[in-house]
């Protein structure tokens, strides 16, 4: 399930805040921590395939007591991980033959993608 703090205010110290005057508290959510057993896994099946789903996502989530929300995340976030990688590579060899790369809507687009990553558990 979604796990929440309690109402977050400025200090985390202090009493709970209302985000608004006389309205809901502002909930934070609490960042899965995944076990090192699950992470080897995934980072196996990301080797096989860089996109994980349908029946293959499930029976992954439940092999590995997460949600299919959280496995989908996973394969996400890694996705975004692997082609910034790749870019950094590239740029390295490029820099190696003294070829130096001028900024390219690529780079700019993995920099966008990398603000868009979702962390997000249900």
């Amino acid at each position: 399930g979604l796990e929440l703090s309690h109402c977050v205010g400025p200090n985390s110290l202090g009493p709970a805040v209302p985000w608004r005057s006389g309205g809901a508290c502002k909930m934070k959510r609490v960042r899965t921590v995944f076990k090192p057993e699950q992470l080897e896994r995934l980072e196996q099946e990301f080797l096989k395939q860089q996109y994980m789903v349908g029946t293959e996502r499930v029976d992954l989530a439940a092999t590995l007591h997460l949600t299919e929300t959280q496995v989908k995340v996973w394969f996400q976030n890694r996705r975004i991980k692997w082609r910034k990688q790749s870019m950094e590579q590239k740029a390295a060899k490029l820099s190696q033959f003294g070829v130096i790369q001028p900024a390219t809507a690529d780079s700019t687009d993995i920099k966008d993608q990398e603000e868009d990553t979702v962390d997000v558990e249900l």
